[in-house]
Order: C-alpha cells, then structure tokens, then sequence
C-alpha cells in the first residue's frame, strides 16, 4: 500500500523523496477524478454546442469590469502565494513535520518568510502578466461558450461535494462523531460517496442553470463523468488502504481467477493509511499496520466495474436521443453495483423499517428506484422535447 507519494516512490523507483509525503494518495486519485470528470463534462457540453442544442452568449465587458478582473487575479495571486509559501515550501523549515504531515497541515505551523517571497513572487508575476494584456478603451463584447464555465462548476462542485462526503461519515458513525467531533470534522479521512454525490449533483445543477445550461442536458453530461469518477477514487483508496475494504476472506482463490494474483482475491493491505489490524515486522515509519485477517479487495473491484460502466455510458451517450434517459440509467447502474458490493464490504449497519441495512444500501437502492421514476418520466416527456 501507499498512503502517500512517498511510498510509491519508494517502492516503485527506490527514491525517498520526503516532500513527497505531503501528496496523499487518495487526495491525489481525487483530485484526478475531479479533474478526468471535468474533461468529459466539457467534450460533452461541446459536442452538444456543435449540434446546436446549446448556444454561446454575448457578454460585455467595460473597461471598468476588465479592471477588477485584473485586480482580483492580481490579490488571488498574492493570497494563493502566500499559502504556499507559507506551508508547501515551509514545511522544510520543520523536519519533524514529515513525521505528521496531518498534524501540521491543521497546525498554525508554517515559514512567515518563504510565505511573503511566495507571494511576493506569484503577485509580481500576476502583475507582469497583466501588464502585458492590452487595455480595452471602451465596452468589449466576448463570446462566453457554456463549456467555459466548467471550471469554475467542477471547483465548486468539489468543495460542496466534500463537505456532503464528511457530513454523511460522521451521520453514519454517529457515535465516533460524538466522542471526537472536532477530531472527525478536520480529519482527513472520513468520506462518504454518496453525501459527495448528492451535494455536488445539486451544486452543478444550480450553478449549471446560472449560465443556463438545461439540467437534463447538465444531468447526461454528469452521468458518464461521475462513474469515471467515482472509478478513479476507488482506485485511491484501494492503493492507500483508507479502510474501505471488505469482509474477511479466508476462501482458497477460485480456480478460474488462478491467472490473478493473490491481492485480487484476498488482501490484508499493509501499511494501510488509517494504521489498522496488527504491526508488521522490522517495519519504520508512521504506516506499519496490516491487516490480521485478509479481505475482499472491494475498492479495487470497484474501480474496475465503474471505470467499465463508465464506458458503457460514453459509447450510449450519441444513442440516446431523449434528455434525461442516460442520468438514469446512470442512477441505476451505479445504485446496482453500489448495492451489490455491500454484501461483502465492512459497513455500520442501521435498522431500516425492521432490516439491517448500511446507510449505502439504502441511498443505493434508492438510487435504483429514483433512476426507474426519472426513465419513465423523461421517456414520458419525449413528445414535449420533440
């Protein structure tokens, strides 16, 4: 496992790099997905620009507008140099900080000097990269294309994503939230798909109308986007061992998977991130636990069913004529793979109307159900949009 740049590097090509322990993976993989998921959202708003169906906007800008912008990169520039000045490229000026990159990240720890050279550096850049932009004289008019916006929507949708991902861990593990609640709200790890998904979906949703992008069109744009996504995270925490992994597997391997290796099969992930089950021999370092009992590899078998789903989805995207329908099939696809994977994967369980249920199982099998109403409505509404 490799809870962090460092440990991959490590073992990948014998470098020990002790920058590299401040890049943890699983926020690596997701910052990837965000990205990967904003780059088929806007070939998608593309393609449909090109056929027509959406339309750029005449925007003017006075002068006085073109002035602020400029002003608010520039002070961007200097609030965003300082921050890295002060805890990126400050963090050499403490060694011990290595040993607990998360406790200095949450610290008021930093370098105050290599802060205001970073700024210093990036403002004056900022300013130099102004300079050279020609000055308009009086109102211009731009061409702003839908895709456009997507930065802006993919950033918020990350932001509010996380905070709908912390919120519901600490709802599903009610009682760890209450005996730390401080402890589990800054904490690093903790997130949920789920509450992810539904803050995120409804930010780009507003933010989508905003510039008026129709929610059915933003819907099938977001469907393939958020199964490569939800893939490539799963990925994360699979390779930093984040604690999402499944029931006890100690079953020979089957004959028909002879051809994998062993870790497809069962796992006892060690040098997991959350340093969980027993410590490991001859072992230094902050990350020294594996598992006593190995397990179901879930992430990883998820990782490969979404990332599959997601191309299922891509290849229907230009079939599919009806707004709206491949949202749904999306909803149900991923509610079925989600459901599934449970049944060997360690959850909470809740009683549920008199079951045992995990919180995902219920928000899954919803999903199911919300994507089987959404397909018969859209499919309904076929006439209107014809």
């Amino acid at each position: 496992m490799y809870p962090n740049l460092y440990y991959l590097f490590q073992d990948l090509f014998g470098l020990e790099i002790p920058f590299l322990q401040l890049f943890q993976s699983f926020g690596f993989m997701v910052a990837i997905s965000f990205v990967l998921a904003n780059i088929t959202m806007v070939m998608e708003l593309k393609r449909h620009e090109k056929s027509g169906l959406l339309q750029s906007k005449k925007v003017r800008i006075s002068p006085e507008t073109q002035k602020k912008q400029r002003e608010g990169d520039f002070y961007s520039a200097i609030v965003v140099g300082f921050l890295l000045g002060f805890k990126i490229i400050g963090v050499f000026s403490f060694p011990d900080a290595f040993s607990d990159v998360q406790s200095y990240f949450l610290s008021a720890q930093g370098n105050i000097i290599t802060g205001v050279l970073a700024a210093a550096a990036l403002g004056g850049y900022r300013y130099w990269k102004n300079k050279q932009l020609p000055a308009i004289d009086g109102d211009k008019v731009e061409e702003v294309h839908p895709y456009q916006h997507m930065g802006n929507i993919t950033i918020m949708a990350a932001l509010f994503g996380l905070l709908g991902a912390k919120l519901f861990h600490n709802l599903e593990n009610w009682n760890d939230f209450i005996a730390d609640p401080i402890g589990q709200l800054i904490s690093f790890s903790g997130l949920t798909f789920y509450g992810g998904l539904i803050f995120g979906a409804v930010t780009v949703l507003y933010l989508g109308r905003k510039h008026s992008i129709p929610y059915k069109m933003m819907l099938d744009a977001g469907g393939p986007a958020l199964m490569l996504a939800y893939g490539v995270g799963r990925i994360g925490c699979h390779i930093s061992g984040d604690g999402d992994w499944g029931i006890n597997n100690l079953a020979d391997k089957p004959g028909w998977l002879s051809w994998a290796p062993d870790w497809m099969w069962s796992y006892n992930y060690p040098h997991n991130v959350i340093n969980q089950g027993v410590l490991m021999e001859n072992c230094q370092g902050n990350y020294c636990y594996q598992l006593g009992v190995p397990v179901y590899p879930t992430p990883f078998y998820e990782a490969i069913i979404c990332v599959t789903l997601f191309f299922v989805l891509w290849s229907l995207r230009k079939r599919i004529k009806i707004p709206g329908i491949l949202f749904s099939i999306y909803l149900m696809l991923n509610g079925a793979e989600r459901f599934l994977i449970e049944k060997i994967r360690v959850n909470n369980k809740m009683d549920f109307l008199g079951m045992e249920l995990t919180q995902a199982e219920i928000i899954s099998f919803s999903l199911i159900l919300l994507g089987l109403v959404s397909l018969l409505y859209f499919y309904k509404d076929k006439p209107k949009e014809a």
